[in-house]
């Protein structure tokens, strides 16, 4: 199964994260990255660049309309991901429990769907072509 660990931040987090050498957050990370690898669960993972830099793209009009970052409250934004797979729903909660993050950080976990929840679909063109871009990418 695999699942991604989103994380979120708020201000207190945040704020704990300027009050802290960032060394030493690199170096929590990086443990927590590593021993991740070495368990042969993590797949993926990547920290995001500040909210500022970023913007939205939003659908609700006719035409999209794309919007410069800062986009939300700091609670509704994201700041990394890792996606993993694990055995279970279980595995998967604590090596989410062993991440390096203190108060005001939470992680979300969300099961990354699988072929198998789209087997009444199977026949569908673009179902097909995925799992072709996806042997293509190395991701299958």
């Amino acid at each position: 199964m695999k699942f991604m660990l989103i994380m979120r931040a708020t201000e207190e987090a945040i704020q704990a994260s300027k009050d802290t050498d960032f060394e030493q957050i690199i170096d929590a990370m990086g443990a927590y990255n590593e021993s991740m690898m070495d368990a042969g669960v993590l797949l993926a993972g990547e920290g995001l660049a500040e909210a500022e830099d970023g913007f939205v793209v939003d659908f609700d009009a006719e035409e999209p309309i794309v919007t410069d970052g800062p986009y939300g409250e700091t609670h509704e934004l994201f700041n990394g991901f890792w996606i993993i797979q694990t055995a279970s729903r279980a595995e998967a909660a604590e090596w989410a429990s062993r991440a390096p993050l203190g108060p005001g950080s939470k992680l979300e976990v969300r099961r990354v769907n699988e072929w198998s929840d789209f087997e009444e679909f199977a026949d569908n063109e673009y179902i097909q072509k995925e799992a072709g871009w996806r042997e293509q990418l190395g991701t299958s």
